[in-house]
């Protein structure tokens, strides 16, 4: 569910991020940026209390919302997305999924060292 919740925190932040750039010609949009960036925090909240360390749900969040908002920004309203752009972005997603792979690493150290403590101790 936890995953879920971030998918979501994504979505709707990428939804106010582009309503933000929608605004600019359409004050009205500013309604959906103040209910999406709400909403994505809403959700983070429900990712940090399904235990998600917040570096990796930052990160992710971040990444995905960069990657994103870039290529839809593009679509909607024909910005720039040059194979430079493309070659950071993927930088981008690449190091939050070595933070990813780190925390995993880092709590299964954590996880087997308490084991151990607890088999010493009984």
């Amino acid at each position: 569910m936890t995953w879920l919740w971030l998918a979501g925190a994504i979505a709707v932040e990428v939804t106010a991020s582009l309503a933000l750039q929608a605004a600019v010609d359409a004050p009205g949009w500013y309604a959906l940026v103040v209910a999406g960036y709400l909403s994505a925090f809403f959700c983070l909240t429900r990712v940090l209390k399904g235990n998600m360390a917040i570096g990796v749900a930052y990160g992710i969040w971040g990444a995905a919302g960069v990657a994103v908002t870039a290529v839809m920004a593009s679509i909607l309203f024909d910005q720039a997305l040059t194979g430079v752009m493309v070659l950071g972005l993927v930088l981008i997603v690449a190091g939050v999924l070595l933070v990813e792979l780190g925390s995993q690493r880092a709590h299964a150290a954590r996880a087997e060292a308490a084991a151990l403590r607890l088999e010493r101790s009984i």
